[in-house]
């Protein structure tokens, strides 16, 4: 089955994790990686999970009342027939849900994924063949760098000047990507002199044509 690309905005979100172990240390981390307000319920947690900044842990039994106020859940307790408990519960709630390696219980799953500030991008299988996604994901490296998310942090905040000074959409995209493309032949983040002046050729060379 094709999942669909959606991604979705997890900063300060309520994300519940039931499950302590080695699986669960893993969807943590990728969940902090977007900025998820973390909660771990499990009876034993690792110590690696416990010495996490910013991730409420509770040592206890899940219980159906934990799933309050969460806005998606993922099921890693180890044990299927719990997590598909507790997927169930989640979707009774109407929230999403990731079942650990059942993909069947699951809403959503965790991509292959490279991240550069605000730049990702993920690869998913469909759970066929984690191999193919780490190969992708290793390519992806190549070219996904930090330079390319310094990049679209640099073209993200000129983009209100642009709007106001650039009124076809077709004219804006084409300065994007002069400026992007001679970054990436110099190497360098242009500064904001460099990028006003840029805007300011492009302008005259529009009211020329």
């Amino acid at each position: 089955m094709s999942y669909f690309p959606m991604f979705i905005d997890l900063e300060g979100r309520k994300c519940l994790v039931a499950g302590g172990g080695k699986v669960a240390y893993r969807k943590v981390k990728v969940l902090k990686d977007f900025g998820a307000d973390i909660v771990i319920i499990a009876p034993e947690i690792t110590t690696d999970i416990f010495q996490m900044e910013n991730v409420q842990c509770i040592q206890k039994a899940f219980e159906k009342k934990d799933l309050e106020n969460m806005e998606l859940v993922v099921a890693a307790t180890g044990n299927k027939e719990l997590n598909h408990q507790i997927s169930q519960e989640c979707r009774k709630l109407k929230i999403p849900v990731n079942a650990v390696d059942q993909t069947e219980d699951c809403d959503f799953i965790f991509p292959s994924y490279v991240k550069q500030g605000e730049v990702t991008g993920a690869f998913t299988s469909g759970g066929q063949s984690p191999v193919v996604t780490q190969y992708l994901k290793k390519q992806a490296q190549s070219y996904v760098t930090e330079y390319i998310g310094q990049m679209a942090q640099c073209l993200g905040d000129i983009r209100e000047e642009v709007k106001l000074q650039i009124n076809a959409e077709k004219h804006r995209k084409r300065l994007y990507q002069n400026i992007l493309l001679k970054g990436l032949e110099s190497g360098q983040i242009p500064s904001q002199e460099e990028v006003k002046k840029e805007i300011a050729l492009y302008c005259k060379k529009l009211e020329e044509e």
